[in-house]
């Protein structure tokens, strides 16, 4: 590769983790309105389907050898990433502001790298402890507004911590996928992911919980937006991003989706952005980019 095809590809890598930071800090502003009339686990299962379906052409068809230790994992991660995540994550929407739920959107990079260290044998060098309590900080600010004289724990409503939950299975699902990606192509996990957690929780939806499918017309096109842009498109223009300049650069960027989903959140839903919303955004930022340097986490040997 010359040097003009290598300077043109990293620019495309650019572009396309801006594009992944934009579409993903848009969820939260297009799905708020939607879970005030939508049942949240009914608007989950949708966006999983068609998420699946909008990944299916970049999914590749020749399939390696799956033993029943890799389909497990694929149930796991499925089960994680497409069913527990999107049922807390759009529940917890019905009560946080759209600009809250951006944020704490960053808390999935903090939970990834504490259960890597936890469970799958990483260790975090000194700055990766500061990156990872500046995260905290964020969320901190964000579910107590830094309003400590009258707090006690009656005051964080149980919606705030199932955002904060529903990043904790997005974060157990990231460390399962890394693994299983070794075998098997990123888009084929992610569209058999989709396509499992979707059914299963339009199943949850109508057998379970009784819902009601009541769509009416002018919400189509923003649920057809969350699931093709939202989570699709914005993890298909990640993953092209981390081929083109690497895990740093990308994730770096792609922290920025707070800041896109905070101007979206003012500008289309008129929400008001208080100074601790703008310093937790500050603060977790800052630890996504330490996070996210290579110094910070020492792989396994």
């Amino acid at each position: 590769m010359d040097l003009t095809q290598k300077y043109s590809n990293q620019r495309l890598g650019y572009l396309f983790a801006v594009l992944a930071a934009i579409m993903f800090g848009s969820v939260s502003v297009v799905a708020k309105p939607l879970v005030s009339s939508v049942d949240p686990i009914l608007l989950a299962s949708m966006v999983y389907i068609i998420s699946a379906v909008t990944l299916s052409p970049f999914a590749q068809k020749k399939k390696k050898n799956i033993t029943r230790k890799d389909l497990l994992l694929i149930f796991s991660i499925a089960i994680c990433g497409a069913v527990i995540a999107p049922s807390l994550y759009f529940t917890g929407l019905t009560h946080a502001s759209a600009s809250d739920a951006a944020l704490i959107v960053n808390g999935e990079v903090f939970f990834s790298v504490l259960l890597a260290v936890m469970f799958f044998k990483e260790r975090l060098r000194f700055v990766g402890w500061i990156a990872i309590l500046l995260v905290l900080s964020g969320m901190v600010i964000i579910t107590t507004n830094l309003d400590f004289a009258d707090f006690s724990l009656q005051y964080i409503h149980y919606k705030d911590m199932l955002l904060i939950l529903s990043m904790l299975f997005w974060a157990l699902d990231n460390n399962l996928s890394r693994y299983l990606a070794q075998k098997m192509d990123i888009a084929n996990i992610v569209q058999i992911k989709s396509a499992i957690g979707g059914v299963m929780l339009f199943a949850i939806a109508l057998l379970v919980f009784r819902v009601d499918i009541n769509i009416e017309v002018d919400q189509i096109i923003p649920i057809l937006m969350l699931g093709s842009i939202g989570f699709a498109a914005s993890l298909y223009f990640f993953l092209q991003g981390l081929k083109r300049i690497g895990t740093v650069r990308t994730i770096t960027i792609f922290s920025m989706s707070s800041v896109f989903g905070l101007i979206a959140s003012t500008l289309l839903l008129a929400e008001q952005i208080g100074w601790h919303q703008i310093a937790a955004a500050g603060i977790m930022i800052l630890g996504v980019y330490l996070v996210s340097r290579k110094e910070t986490v020492i792989s396994p040997a």
